[in-house]
């Protein structure tokens, strides 16, 4: 005979130590990721300043500064695999305090750069910390939050990156107006200590009793095939030229490393990418999805820092002010986007969110030098809301598709496709913008010294450059310059806009809908969201 207490759902799985104090043990992972987000954030900002000649910045070109941010992206994305094997593996706390350490330390590094150069190897130094910090962070999450909470932590995990957008550009614009462009990196470090310290006393330390072994040959298989790729993208770019021989190989050659990668992964026996977890179409579409919006924010993000500063001359205090609508759009709604999920479903509330996405990157086609500065706040407001309703649903699809003790893995599979994104939103778009930027500006340079013209061609931080050391022959450049920019920039906001519509297109077809009506309990949940 039965008794209700066969019918009571599981107990929790959580020690009781550590369930008391998990909201403040997020309160950290929070801190953690606003370390690794508020960089970025932070450098958008300072694009503008390290492109100017020294001693105020260090004269980088476009494409070094395109380089400055993949080779973090890129060494982050190459990493992220083998990091969660390894938090899964070793422990998830130790990895997390060694990843923040090696992220401080390539901080300290990148704020007494000299040359681009040396900019762009220290940023990858910071990448190989980072790499191992931000899958540590939702694997965390997943071990000390019962599942019916998850969504709600992911939720307030999600709005976390809200606030590093906020707070990174604010924080560049107030270092840049006081301080020299490397106080940008320099702040990380006092923030690194508090989270160390804050680490181990909170965090409790999981590992997966069944790791994977470590796979070098697939570490090295990505990265060298990533970095082939956007290389070759961001040298098309640069040349406005991507039938030029040289680019085409880069190219061919990493997209056959990438595909020897897939095939590497598929026979191995230890992947750092397990590619069976794509056979559940949910989990893949959530993927695409997270990678597709990423590709046309981080594109979007590296272009309007030139609008608002170059275009519009705003300083990079006011730039990054002008940022808070999309980070408190982001902050007030991804912890509050599960309700709309649990009301609409994932493939209403993720395809509206990259629908809203596409409208909003759609719109910066028509801004043009003299639009009402207001327009452009309620554009990153309703970016910052569409982005809420995509990073929100689709990280919670991704992290319980797979066995918590898996949550190292997930978290990495999830980072991984946001920084490819990413990074190759960056490649492409920049070099969407680059290459209709030099068509734009070419015929209107034929009065500068030819040794002059291919400088002032590369961006408009550099014919403005150029234009102002030539005194009255330079300033009839800038009205040219600043209608080839807005140009280039429509062009390249409709290919983001393209990109991000692509993304609820995949969202309609393959993520599920609204639970039928009594598929509350756990179990069905459980194989709704993952599209078993």
């Amino acid at each position: 005979m039965t008794t209700p207490a066969d019918h009571a759902p599981p107990g929790p799985r959580i020690p009781e130590a550590v369930h008391r104090r998990r909201w403040a043990i997020l309160g950290v992972l929070m801190l953690s990721l606003l370390i690794v987000v508020l960089d970025n954030s932070i450098l958008n900002v300072a694009v503008k300043t390290i492109s100017t000649p020294a001693p105020t910045g260090l004269g980088a070109t476009q494409s070094q500064l395109e380089w400055a941010i993949n080779a973090y992206t890129l060494v982050f994305a190459g990493l992220l695999f083998s990091a969660g094997l390894v938090g899964d593996r070793l422990g998830r706390k130790k990895v997390l305090i060694g990843g923040i350490v090696v992220f401080g330390i390539g901080s300290a590094l990148a704020a007494e750069s000299g040359s681009p150069g040396e900019l762009i190897a220290f940023r990858a130094l910071m990448a190989l910390g980072a790499a191992f910090v931000m899958p540590a962070t939702l694997a965390v999450l997943m071990n000390v939050f019962e599942r019916q909470e998850q969504p709600k932590a992911i939720g307030i995990w999600a709005g976390g990156v809200g606030l590093a957008i906020a707070i990174g550009p604010i924080t560049g614009g107030v270092l840049l107006d006081h301080f020299w462009w490397g106080s940008v990196f320099l702040v990380n470090v006092p923030i690194v200590i508090i989270a160390l310290v804050l680490m181990v006393w909170l965090v409790p330390d999981s590992r997966d009793p069944r790791p994977g072994r470590i796979d070098p040959v697939g570490v090295l298989l990505s990265v060298v095939g990533l970095v082939l790729l956007v290389y070759g993208i961001i040298k098309g770019g640069e040349l406005a030229d991507f039938t030029d021989a040289k680019v085409l190989a880069t190219i061919a050659a990493g997209l056959v490393v990438l595909t020897a990668f897939v095939v590497f992964e598929k026979r191995s026996d230890h992947p750092s990418l397990d590619v069976t977890y794509f056979k559940n179409k949910v989990f893949s579409a959530a993927m695409a999805a997270i990678a597709l919006v990423f590709f046309a924010l981080m594109g979007v993000t590296f272009f309007s820092v030139f609008y608002t500063q170059s275009v519009r001359g705003y300083s990079p205090l006011q730039s990054g002010l002008l940022m808070l609508p999309l980070a408190a759009a982001q902050m007030i709604f991804a912890p509050r986007a599960r309700l709309v999920v649990e009301r609409l479903g994932n493939k209403a509330t993720t395809g509206g969110g990259l629908v809203l996405l596409a409208g909003t990157l759609a719109a910066f086609a028509t801004f043009q030098a003299d639009t009402p500065i207001w327009l452009l706040e309620v554009v990153f407001f309703l970016m910052g809301l569409g982005m809420a309703h995509v990073m929100t649903p689709t990280s919670v699809v991704i992290m319980q598709a797979l066995p918590r003790e898996k949550a190292g893995s997930a978290s990495a599979l999830s980072n991984t496709f946001r920084q490819v994104g990413g990074a190759l939103g960056i490649a492409v778009l920049g070099s969407v913008l680059s290459t209709s930027y030099r068509n734009g500006i070419e015929g209107k340079l034929g009065a500068l010294p030819p040794g002059l013209r291919a400088t002032a061609g590369e961006s408009i931080e550099a014919t403005l450059g150029v234009a102002g050391k030539l005194g009255a022959q330079g300033r009839a450049l800038v009205t040219p310059a600043n209608d080839a920019f807005l140009h280039a920039m429509h062009l390249t906001a409709l290919c983001g806009a393209g990109v991000a519509l692509i993304g609820a297109l995949v969202a309609a077809l393959f993520l599920p809908g609204r639970p039928p009506a009594g598929q509350q309990g756990d179990r069905e949940q459980e194989l709704v969201v993952a599209g078993e």
